[in-house]
C-alpha cells in the first residue's frame, strides 16, 4: 500500500462506549453526527449531560479524536440541557 492511500479511511467514533481514565463510570451515547460536529449524551448513575464538539481528525492515527478535558470551552462544549446542546451543535454545523 502506498503512503498516499495509507490513511484514506478515517476511523470514526463509536456510537456507544464506556469512559476510561478520568471519565471512568460514564456511558457515552452518540445522539448526532455530521461532517463538522458530534453530539453525545454522557450519563452516569447520578447524572446526565451533553458534550458537543467539532470533528477533529488525528492525522497521525487516521481517526476522529474525542476531545480531552483541556479543549472544552475551545472546540468542545458541555451542556446540562439537551435543548441548549442541540443549539450549540447546530451552530458548529453552520461555521466554516
Amino acid at each position: 500500500m502506498s503512503d498516499k492511500n495509507k490513511h484514506s479511511t478515517i476511523k470514526t467514533l463509536k456510537t456507544k462506549f464506556e469512559g476510561r481514565g478520568e471519565v471512568k463510570g460514564y456511558l457515552f451515547t452518540l445522539l448526532g453526527m455530521t461532517n463538522r460536529a458530534f453530539l453525545y449524551e454522557v450519563s452516569s448513575k447520578n447524572s446526565k449531560h451533553y458534550e458537543i464538539f467539532k470533528k477533529v481528525i488525528n492525522k497521525r492515527f487516521a481517526c476522529v479524536s474525542y476531545p480531552t478535558s483541556k479543549v472544552f470551552g475551545i472546540w468542545a462544549f458541555t451542556y446540562m440541557n439537551l435543548k441548549y446542546a442541540i443549539k450549540k451543535y447546530n451552530e458548529l454545523n453552520q461555521k466554516e
